[in-house]
Parts: structure tokens; C-alpha cells; sequence
């Protein structure tokens, strides 16, 4: 931890420096300590940076309600790994994998042509009107990549080993559960008189909504999940159509946007994660840089202070508008390039996925030695963006 803010409800404390985290999102941190329901303290990751309502790597932990803004829109996005018993791979076998993925998964805003099999689709549990209404056309999107800082990257392992790396989350069925019901928190909270940013607004735990949140969230987790489970697959058979011999093992999945009961400070309560990995003692994880720096598989230390959190990346230093608007295309391509990477940047319009609009993924790391234990680097090979 570098910073503890003691001026708000409750304090804010910063696994990076006051003057390192932007204004707004310091205002929406703000924001956040002041909530009445909020818990102990607000835990702001070293790769912060400003959300929709909360800030993007922030812990707020509640008693008694649920706030759908400090999980996101993107519910259930996340992250999994997978490593091969491969210790090297030509350039040209390389293209030819990255080539059959961009044929079996749809990327930005395509769908699959047709419906995938509804066994990839989590079990229905409770009462789930959003997801009951969006299930026909999650059956095309389950597989499927989305737009923004998703990606598939191939990686090159400090043990030797040939890693895949996917990140992506709930698309759109996320994206409708996550609206509908902030639109319902925000209706009722201001018909109370609730004194919160109608940025912020929740659901207590006694309402009939709460239920039907939670149970729809659970199931965007699970979808999020499934997705990112039948990427692998077909990457994985990327690999065997050009590599028959390949095997893998070890795969590991993290999400970064989600509420869970946790007990924390001797109390349940319900912690939210925005842009934030749980990282418990032992617990393993994954922290990315950008298409051109290295990433990282962790080990977490279960450090109560950040309530077992750490950062989910590397986290942006600019907005994509200002990405695409002030970096120069032949020197973001040139950086890639020159380190061999087969990357993602091809237009202007690919700038806020360029390393550049990250944050130096070192310097994270090095903000938070006292939450995650590094046990893996892993350097980009080929990377696939929408």
C-alpha cells in the first residue's frame, strides 16, 4: 500500500501515489467511501483508472447491498490461461494458428452464424427474467471474443513453456442484466430519496430485486465462464490442426468483475471487484500488461488490507479517444514489430489498444508486492484484438 486518504466517511487506501490516480477517478473514490453502506475501507488497485460510476481496479465491500456499477457492465469478465507442452514455435506455424482461430471465433461485434450447442450454456438457476429473454441470442455469442481490451494471446513462458492467454467476458446478455437492473436501482433509490450518485445506486438486500440481481449475476459469471472455456477449445484445436503432437495442461480461470459474501474483518459482507482479481493466499491468477509488454501468472498473498485483491492489468493511461487522437501509428506498430510480436495494430483506429494507452505494467507489479507473488513471466508471441 502507498497511500492512505483519511478525509472522506471512510478511508480510502491506494496501492499507488495520490498524484499517479487521475481526478475523476480520485472523485469517483471519493464517491465511494462516502456511501453509507460502504465497509471499512475503499481498496484502490495500482491500475486504476475512471469507470462508469467506480473506478476500474476498485474494492468497495457493502453490508446488506448490492450495487450494480461496482460490478460492471461487462459481468463475469475475465481471464483464463492455458499452458502447452510445447517449448518453441515457428513464426510460420504460428500465423497458421492464429489464422484458423480468426475462423472459428467470431470477433468485435460478429456472432456465430449459428446457434452453438446449449451444453457450452450454464444451468438456469432461479428466477432469471434478463437472461430468460437474451438466452436465443447468447446461444450465437457463447465463443466468442467482443471488442475493447479483450484479446487471445499466445505467450512464451519464463518456464520454458508455451502459454494461451484469453480474455473476455458475459457480452451482450452481461451487458443487459447489468443495465436493466441499474436502471431499476437508480428508479428506486431516487423515488426514496436516497442520497447516493445516481451513478452508484443499489439494491438492498430486502428488496425483490436483490435476488433476481444476484441470481442473474451468478449466471452472467457462469456464461462468461463457458465463453472463454469454448474459445480455448477451438484455440486449442487451432494448435492441433497445425501442431497434432501438442498437449495442454494447467488451466486456470480469473474474473475481475463480480460481488461475492465474503467474510472480511470478521463480518460477511458483500465485496465488489471492478477491474480487481482475488487474489487469496496461494490463490492463483493472471495480470496482463498490453499487447507489447509481459504479463504475469501470480500467486496471491491474501493481504486483508486490499480484501485479497490485486490488480487484473496493467490499466489505461490514456482514453481510447485520446489513444486513437494523440499516438503516432508507425511508432506503435514499429514497437511491436521490432520485438517480432504478430499484433493487432493494423489502423488508427487500433490505437487504444496500443501499448502506449497502458500504463507501465512493471511499475504496477511493483505496487503491489504485498498482495501477489509473481510465479510466472509471460512474453507476447501473436495476439489477436478485434
Amino acid at each position: 500500500m502507498k497511500t492512505v486518504i483519511t478525509t472522506e466517511r471512510i478511508p480510502i487506501k491506494l496501492w499507488l501515489e495520490e498524484d499517479q490516480i487521475e481526478a475523476e477517478a480520485l472523485e469517483q473514490a471519493r464517491n465511494l467511501a462516502n456511501l453509507p453502506f460502504a465497509f471499512k475501507h475503499i481498496a484502490i488497485m495500482p491500475d486504476t483508472h475512471v469507470g462508469y460510476g467506480m473506478p476500474i481496479g476498485a474494492i468497495l465491500a457493502t453490508k446488506a447491498v448490492v450495487v450494480p456499477n461496482a460490478v460492471g457492465v461487462d459481468i463475469g469478465c475475465g481471464m483464463c490461461s492455458l499452458r502447452t507442452n510445447l517449448t518453441h514455435i515457428e513464426k510460420p506455424e504460428l500465423k497458421k494458428i492464429m489464422s484458423e482461430i480468426r475462423k472459428t471465433i467470431p470477433l468485435g461485434f460478429n456472432h456465430h452464424e449459428m446457434p452453438q450447442d446449449e451444453s457450452w450454456m450454464p444451468i438456469k438457476k432461479g428466477n432469471l427474467p434478463i437472461v430468460e429473454q437474451e438466452y436465443e441470442s447468447a446461444l450465437y455469442q457463447v465463443g466468442t471474443l467482443g471488442g475493447g481490451n479483450h484479446f487471445i494471446e499466445i505467450q512464451k513462458g519464463s518456464d520454458g513453456y508455451i502459454w494461451i492467454m484469453i480474455h473476455s467476458g458475459s457480452r451482450n446478455i452481461g451487458f443487459t442484466v447489468a443495465n436493466h437492473y441499474n436502471d431499476i436501482a437508480k428508479e428506486k433509490n431516487k423515488a426514496l430519496n436516497e442520497n447516493v450518485p445516481k451513478d452508484l445506486a443499489f439494491i438492498p438486500k430486502d428488496s425483490e430485486y436483490f435476488d433476481l440481481y444476484w441470481n442473474e449475476m451468478i449466471y452472467c459469471i457462469h456464461f462468461a465462464l463457458a465463453n472463454r472455456k469454448l474459445m480455448m477449445e477451438r484455440t486449442k484445436q487451432a494448435f492441433m490442426d497445425i501442431i497434432p503432437e501438442v498437449e495442454f495442461s494447467d488451466f486456470i480461470n480469473k474474473p475481475h468483475n463480480f460481488a461475492a459474501l465474503e467474510e472480511h474483518f470478521g463480518e460477511l459482507v458483500i465485496v465488489h471487484r471492478k477491474g480487481a482479481t482475488r487474489a487469496r493466499k496461494g490463490e492463483w491468477g493472471m495480470i496482463p500488461g498490453s499487447q507489447g509488454t509481459q504479463s504475469f501468472l501470480v500467486k496471491g498473498k491474501g493481504n486483508a488490507e486490499s480484501f485479497e485483491s490485486c490488480s487484473h492489468g496493467a490499466g489505461r493511461v490514456m482514453s481510447r479517444a485520446q489513444a486513437r487522437r494523440t499516438l503516432n501509428l508507425k511508432e506503435e506498430i514499429s514497437l511491436l514489430s521490432d520485438q517480432g510480436i504478430l499484433h493487432a495494430i493494423r489502423n488508427r483506429s487500433d490505437l487504444d489498444e496500443a501499448p502506449s494507452s497502458y500504463k507501465d505494467i512493471d511499475e504496477v507489479m511493483a505496487n503491489q508486492t504485498d498482495l501477489v507473488e509473481v510465479q510466472i513471466t509471460l512474453q507476447p508471441l501473436a495476439v489477436i484484438k478485434a
